[in-house]
C-alpha cells in the first residue's frame, strides 16, 4: 500500500472518529439529561513546529498499537537528526509527512509503521453541571471510565487543564457523579499535576480488572475556597517531593529559596496533606521552573496551616531567576520501609529497602522463601510468599543495601532478620532478590467479582478498600443504610457482594461518618446466606425513621490482633502506630484514623458512661497516670468510683478493637486550683495496678512523652495538635476528631484576655476568619500535643478555657505542662517514664 492510499485511510477513519466528537449532550437510558464537557481533540496539527515537525506526545497508531521506541531504530534516528527522534515512543514526521506516524509491533512480531489516532486520550465529564462529572477517557474506539482507586488533585487538575477548565481540579470517589457503563481504562493516571493532557502523565496504569463498577473518578474544576493559595510539587521522583509551584493571579509559578528553610518545607507538607520529615531543597534541585516567580523570602514560624499565612517579600517582588527555585520533600519513610518495583502489581517486584534517605536493593545471598514471607507480612499480604529470579522485573540501580539475610520466618519485618551491616556486601545487581507475594484475599485491592441481582453496593470513608459506610445505588442516587437490626450477617453478605471473603464485622451509629444522600434501607435482614444485599428483606426508602446517625457500614476480612495482659517490650512515648499501609492521611480539623493518636483517653461519670459523649478528654502519660483538666471534676467531685476511663477509644458508640474500659484509682487535684478560676487547671489520675505495669500497651494504646525539663527556652514546634470528641456543627463528634493548631505567642494572648491569661497557660489556634479552628474541636482536659525535632509527640497542653467556640479573636487556652512537671513528677514518683 503506498503513502498516498495510507494518507486517504487515515481522512477517512479522521472524519469517522470527528463524528463521535460533534455531540455535547448524551442522554441516559432514564431520559435525564447529562451535562458532557468535551475537550477539543488531540488535533495533531496543535503539535507542529514551525518547520513543519510534529512534537506531541500522542503514542497509539490509528488501530490502538503503542508506537515503539525511535532509539530501536538508530539508523533511522541518525539519517534524520535534529527532528525529534530519540529515546521515546512519540508519533513523528521526520520526512515531513503530513501526518506524524511511527513504528509498531504488529501480531506477527513483524515491525511495521501507521499514522497515529489523534484522537487518542480525549476526556470529558459527564453527569455533572458546569466544569464537573465523571471522568471518561477516549481509547481504541470506546470511551471508559478511570478507577478511582489510585485517583487524586494532580490527576484531575490535568484533566481541567487538557478542558481548558481551568488549573486546579479536585478528585471525587465513588461514583459521585453516578456509575458509568461498567468499561474502564485506566486504574491509575498517576499525574505529576503540570502535565498538559493525560497522555503525558507517565505513570499510567491501564485497568487489570480489580476495579468495581461503582467506582468510578470524578472531577470537579473549580478553585477551593479558603485553603489558602493552592500548592504542587513537580519535577521530583515520588509525589512527596519536587519544586514547590504556587498558584495566584490565575497562574502557576515559583519561590525563590531566599531564607527557604525546613520549617517553610513543614508548612508545605502540612497544607499538601503530608505527613513525614519536611525538607527544604535550594538551588533549583527538582529543575527550574518557568513562567512567573511568585514569592521571595518566605519566613514561615512553623505554625501556619498554608504559606500565604507566612510573612514574605510580597506577590510577585523578588530578585531571583530560576536557578534559585525552592523545593521540598515531605518524606514518609523510616528505615527499614521495602517496596517492590518493576512489577505489574503491588504484590511483585524487584525488593528495595529504605534506609538513610534512599532505596537501595538486597542481595540474593542466603535468601530463602522464609525472608520473602517477612518482607510480604511486612508489606501486609498474608498469603504464601515465593522468590523470583531477577530477569523477572529486571536489576536495579544505585545501591546495594543488604547482604546475607537469614530469617526465620516469624520476624515482623525484614529489619528483625540477621543481616549484614548496610552496604556491605560482595554482589552486584545481578543478584538483586524478587519476590512475589500471594494477595490471598488479604491486600488492600478489590477483588473482582461476579455479577449479582439487585442494586449496587459501595463501602465509602473507611480507612482503606475494605471498610466504610454501606450505601446502595437506587433510583439514580447512591444512599445509606439504617443501622436498625444491622448484624454481622447482613455484613457478611455486603463483603460477599463485593468480593471479599474473610470474616465480616458489622459497624453501626455512623461508625464512618454520616452520609450525606437518601436513606434507602432500614430494618436489613439477611440470614448471610445471600450473595447480594438486594436478596435480603428490609424496608424501602419511605418506611424508615432513621437519621444519618444512625448510617451502617462494615468491616470486611476483619482482623485484630489480641490486647496482651502484660506491656510491649521497650515502649516508647510519643509514637504513633505504623501508618505505612494505609491509603489516606486526614490533616486538618477532620475526624482521624483508628489508634492515629494512640494516648487518648475519654473520661466518663459511670452513670452516664453509655451515653454519646464523654465528660472530658485526658492523656496517657505512662503505663500508670493520666492527665486532663482539674475542672473536669467540679462539678461531681474526686471520687474515683463515679468515673470511668477508656483507653483506645475511638467511638463514643461503638466499643473498638483495642477499647478497656477502667476506674481510676485515686484523683489527684492541683493543691493551688480553685473552681472559680482556671488557674491551675490540670489534674492526675491514678489507674490501677503496681507502679509502671498498671495497663499494657498495644496498636491503640501508648503515652504522650511529657516536655523535656530545661529552663531554656526552645523554639516554637512546627507541628501541634488537639484531638478528642468536640463540636462540629453545634454537635459532638462520635467519632475522635483531630484539628491542626498553631502556637501563638503569649503577648497575643495577653492582648485578647488581659490578666486572665497567666504565664502558666498557653493559647493556640487560628487567628484568621478562614481557618475557624480552637479547642472546641476537641474536649475539656484533651491533649495539645506537638511534634518534636525527633518526630516524636510532646504533652504541650490541656484543654482548659476560652471564649465563644471557633472565634479567631479568642483563642483557646491551655494550660503549660512544662510548668507542672515538678508536680506531675512528685505526684507519680515517674517523671517522663513510660
Amino acid at each position: 500500500m503506498d503513502i498516498g492510499t495510507c494518507r486517504q485511510l487515515f481522512l477517512g477513519l479522521l472524519v469517522y472518529y470527528s463524528a463521535l466528537f460533534v455531540s455535547t449532550e448524551v442522554s441516559p437510558p432514564d431520559g435525564n439529561l447529562n451535562i458532557v464537557h468535551i475537550s477539543a481533540p488531540l488535533s495533531c496539527s496543535d503539535g507542529f513546529t514551525e518547520l513543519g515537525y510534529y512534537n506531541g506526545s500522542v503514542a497509539q497508531t490509528d488501530s490502538g498499537s503503542p508506537c515503539l521506541k525511535w532509539t530501536e531504530f538508530p539508523d533511522y534516528v541518525l539519517q534524520y537528526p535534529g527532528r525529534g527522534l530519540g529515546d521515546h515512543s512519540y508519533c513523528r514526521n521526520p520526512d515531513r509527512e503530513s501526518n506524524p506516524w511511527c513504528f509498531y509491533r504488529q501480531s506477527s512480531g513483524a515491525i511495521g509503521w501507521a499514522y497515529c489516532d489523534c484522537h487518542q486520550g480525549s476526556a470529558r465529564l459527564v453527569g455533572g453541571l458546569s466544569k464537573s462529572g465523571r471522568l471518561e477517557v477516549y481509547l481504541n474506539g470506546q470511551w471508559g471510565a478511570v478507577c478511582d482507586t489510585h485517583w487524586t488533585d494532580r490527576d484531575a487538575s490535568v484533566i481541567c487543564r487538557q478542558l481548558d477548565l481551568g488549573e486546579i481540579g479536585t478528585a471525587l470517589q465513588h461514583s459521585y457523579f453516578g456509575p458509568g457503563s461498567g468499561l474502564f481504562h485506566y486504574e491509575r493516571l498517576g499525574c505529576h499535576g503540570n502535565e498538559n493532557s493525560l497522555l503525558e502523565c507517565r505513570t499510567r496504569k491501564f485497568i487489570s480488572g480489580d476495579c468495581n463498577h461503582g467506582n468510578e473518578a470524578g472531577v470537579v474544576c473549580v478553585e477551593p475556597e479558603g485553603n489558602g493559595a493552592p500548592l504542587r510539587l513537580v519535577g521530583g521522583l515520588e509525589d512527596f517531593e519536587g519544586r514547590v509551584e504556587v498558584y495566584h493571579g490565575g497562574r502557576w509559578g515559583t519561590i525563590c529559596d531566599d531564607q527557604w528553610d525546613d520549617i517553610d518545607a513543614e508548612v508545605v507538607c502540612r497544607h499538601l496533606g503530608l505527613g513525614g520529615v519536611a525538607k527544604a531543597w535550594t538551588w533549583a534541585h527538582f529543575g527550574q521552573g518557568s513562567g512567573p516567580i511568585h514569592l521571595d523570602g518566605v519566613q514561615c514560624t512553623g505554625n501556619e496551616l498554608s504559606l500565604e499565612e507566612c510573612p514574605h517579600g510580597g506577590w510577585g517582588r523578588h530578585n531571583c531567576d530560576h536557578m534559585e527555585d525552592a523545593g521540598v520533600s515531605c518524606n514518609p519513610y523510616t528505615d527499614g520501609v521495602v517496596r517492590l518495583v518493576g512489577g505489574d502489581s503491588p504484590w511483585e517486584g524487584r525488593l528495595e529497602v529504605y534506609h538513610s534517605g534512599d532505596w537501595g536493593t538486597v542481595c540474593d545471598d542466603s535468601w530463602t522463601d522464609l525472608s520473602a514471607q517477612v518482607v510480604c507480612r511486612q508489606l501486609g499480604f498474608r498469603g504464601r510468599a515465593e522468590s523470583l529470579p531477577i530477569s523477572t522485573f529486571g536489576e536495579g540501580s544505585g545501591l546495594i543495601y543488604l547482604d546475607e539475610v537469614r530469617c526465620t520466618g516469624t520476624e515482623a519485618s525484614l529489619l528483625d532478620c540477621a543481616h549484614t551491616e548496610w552496604g556491605r556486601h560482595d554482589c552486584s545487581h545481578s543478584e538483586d532478590v524478587a519476590v512475589r507475594c500471594d494477595r490471598g484475599g488479604e491486600a488492600n485491592e478489590i477483588p473482582a467479582t461476579a455479577p449479582v441481582s439487585g442494586p449496587l453496593v459501595r463501602l465509602v470513608a473507611g480507612e482503606s478498600r475494605k471498610e466504610g459506610r454501606v450505601e446502595v445505588f437506587l433510583n439514580g442516587q447512591w444512599g445509606s443504610v439504617c443501622d436498625d437490626g444491622w448484624n454481622d450477617f447482613s455484613a457478611a453478605v455486603v463483603c460477599r457482594q463485593l468480593g471479599f471473603v474473610g470474616v465480616s464485622k458489622a459497624r453501626s451509629m455512623a461508625y464512618f461518618g454520616e452520609g450525606q444522600g437518601p436513606i434507602h434501607l432500614d430494618n436489613v435482614r439477611c440470614t448471610g446466606k445471600e450473595s447480594s444485599l438486594g436478596e435480603c428483606q428490609a424496608d424501602g426508602q419511605d418506611a424508615h425513621d432513621c437519621r444519618h446517625s444512625e448510617d451502617a457500614g462494615v468491616i470486611c476480612d476483619y482482623a485484630t490482633e489480641p490486647v496482651g495482659d502484660g506491656a510491649m517490650a521497650a515502649p516508647v512515648c510519643g509514637v504513633r502506630p505504623n501508618t505505612q499501609r494505609r491509603r489516606r492521611r486526614i490533616i486538618g480539623g477532620d475526624k482521624s484514623l483508628r489508634g492515629d493518636w494512640p494516648w487518648q483517653v475519654s473520661l466518663w461519670l459511670r452513670s452516664q458512661s453509655k451515653g454519646t459523649h464523654p465528660l472530658c478528654g485526658a492523656t496517657l502519660i505512662n503505663s500508670c497516670w493520666v492527665v486532663t483538666a482539674a475542672h473536669c471534676f467540679k462539678r461531681f467531685g474526686t471520687d474515683p468510683s463515679r468515673y470511668v476511663v477508656r483507653l483506645g477509644d475511638y467511638h463514643t458508640v461503638e466499643r473498638d478493637d483495642f477499647e478497656r474500659s477502667l476506674t481510676p484509682e485515686r484523683i489527684v487535684i492541683h493543691r493551688k486550683y480553685h473552681s472559680q478560676g482556671w488557674e491551675y487547671d490540670i489534674a492526675l489520675l491514678k489507674l490501677k495496678g503496681s507502679d509502671g505495669t498498671c495497663v499494657a500497651f498495644n496498636p491503640h494504646t501508648n503515652a504522650a512523652c511529657l516536655p523535656a525539663l530545661s529552663s531554656k527556652k526552645g523554639k516554637r514546634p512546627a507541628a501541634c495538635v488537639i484531638t478528642g470528641w468536640g463540636i462540629t456543627d453545634s454537635e459532638y463528634s462520635r467519632t475522635l476528631l483531630q484539628a491542626w493548631v498553631p502556637l501563638l505567642p503569649s503577648w497575643k494572648c495577653k492582648k485578647r484576655y488581659g490578666n486572665r491569661f497567666t504565664s502558666r497557660m498557653l493559647c493556640a489556634g487560628s487567628l484568621s476568619d478562614r481557618r475557624r479552628v480552637d479547642s472546641c474541636q476537641g474536649d475539656s482536659g484533651g491533649p495539645l500535643v506537638c511534634q518534636d525535632e525527633g518526630g516524636r509527640w510532646v504533652l504541650t497542653g490541656v484543654i482548659s478555657w476560652g471564649h465563644g467556640c471557633g472565634d479567631p479573636t479568642y483563642p483557646g487556652v491551655y494550660t503549660r505542662v512544662s510548668r507542672f512537671l515538678r508536680w506531675i513528677e512528685k505526684e507519680t514518683h515517674s517523671f517522663a517514664k513510660v
